[in-house]
């Protein structure tokens, strides 16, 4: 598509000075991947452009997706199954825009588990997104997903540190509570299945990580001074406990991601953290496996970025369930999934309307349920989605009224 397109009509979710959102009858312009005026002026017609009436719809920045692993059932759909990266991530893409996520942290699982989450993989999928940057619809980036207990694997993560490709790091402690199902036959053979292995050979996996707990504080160590040199958010993951808040956050680590207790989520408020949970924990009214919920700590202050996490259609819906259910407003909800997480990521160019900004919009009906419905998507200044192509009409060129 054209890279000049203006919007007219439409309710615009933007941002004053001080971050705080609010709704403007506004019309904006964009050209190549930014925008370049947004404000109450009308238009003069001369030449000839696309114009997008977004009349009856919101406007509202583009979705960022700073933890999400969906692209992994395109990868592997069953256990027994593996499909080509390029096909996964050109599918993965058009699901992205398709629910308005025009920036996705692909949480890239790197654990001595092997298979799925082994080194080839990593490196398929580093190789991928790198490859398909110049052809996909989204800004897709690496979210760093490390266990602890991968000493091999930690000369390979330092590396993808220090050459740039790592967007967001999380430090992921999952053996306990995989060594505690294995003794479950039927899990143990699930996890065997995505290791893609039998299940001697995954136990004995298991059993050679355990036996290197001793070094798992110094590669955490190394780890974070690599990331702080280099400037990249970290996280860490599942916190249970102030002490293992506190400890992280000692090492530069100031994002809890998926606190399992109160105690965690209290800490990381007290340590003025940032607190990363899930969109589909907001749709399913809790967690699926028990958690926390991410409605209640919306509520009481204590979550600020929620993330697709499995399910990438929760990004779009979440913020008006939250809405819905009088947990906040609409404009303080979709600062949890724009606004929030680009400030984390260093990504100061969006999250916002404003004019020098990345265009990285969409456009939604709210619908007589109150829930959303995807009218368009643009990225970069593109318009890459778009489920009524009536709306956008070619006019003479458009320069704002005086």
């Amino acid at each position: 598509m054209e890279t000049h397109i203006s919007i007219q009509g439409g309710k615009h979710l933007r941002q004053d000075s001080h971050a705080l959102p609010y709704w403007a009858e506004d019309s904006m312009h964009l050209h190549a991947d930014g925008i370049t005026h947004t404000g109450k002026a009308g238009f003069l017609h001369a030449g000839k452009n696309p114009v997008f009436d977004a009349e009856g719809l919101l406007v509202l920045p583009g979705l960022v997706d700073i933890h999400g692993d969906a692209f992994e059932r395109q990868l592997q759909p069953r256990p027994a199954t593996s499909f080509a990266y390029d096909i996964a991530f050109a599918d993965t893409d058009r699901q992205l825009i398709t629910n308005g996520i025009t920036t996705a942290c692909h949480g890239l699982t790197f654990s001595w588990e092997g298979g799925l989450r082994g080194r080839e993989a990593a490196l398929s999928t580093i190789e991928q997104v790198a490859r398909q940057k110049a052809s996909v619809h989204a800004d897709h980036r690496i979210h760093l997903r490390f266990e602890n207990h991968h000493i091999d694997g930690l000369h390979d993560a330092l590396s993808w540190i220090e050459s740039g490709i790592v967007d967001f790091f999380a430090f992921n402690e999952h053996l306990p509570s995989i060594l505690k199902k294995s003794t479950v036959p039927e899990k143990l053979a699930s996890y065997a299945e995505r290791a893609r292995c039998d299940v001697a050979s995954f136990l004995e996996r298991l059993h050679r990580a355990q036996a290197r707990s001793t070094k798992v504080a110094q590669a955490i160590t190394q780890l974070a001074a690599a990331c702080r040199t280099h400037g990249i958010a970290m996280a860490s993951h599942d916190d249970e406990s102030r002490t293992d808040r506190e400890r992280f956050q000692s090492l530069g680590v100031d994002v809890s991601e998926f606190p399992k207790t109160e105690e965690a989520l209290q800490a990381a408020e007290a340590l003025g953290n940032h607190v990363i949970m899930g969109a589909p924990n907001i749709l399913l009214g809790g967690s699926h496996c028990g958690g926390l919920s991410a409605s209640d700590a919306v509520r009481r202050g204590l979550c600020d970025i929620l993330a697709s996490d499995y399910y990438y259609p929760a990004m779009l819906h979440a913020p008006f369930r939250l809405e819905q259910d009088a947990v906040c407003s609409l404009e303080r909800a979709w600062q949890l999934v724009s606004y929030n997480p680009a400030q984390v990521l260093g990504l100061h160019d969006r999250g916002q309307l404003a004019s020098n900004l990345r265009a990285d919009l969409i456009m939604v009906e709210r619908q007589t349920d109150g829930s959303p419905r995807l009218i368009a998507t643009i990225a970069a200044g593109k318009l890459v989605f778009c489920a009524e192509p009536e709306r956008l009409r070619y006019m003479p060129h458009l320069e704002m009224a005086a």
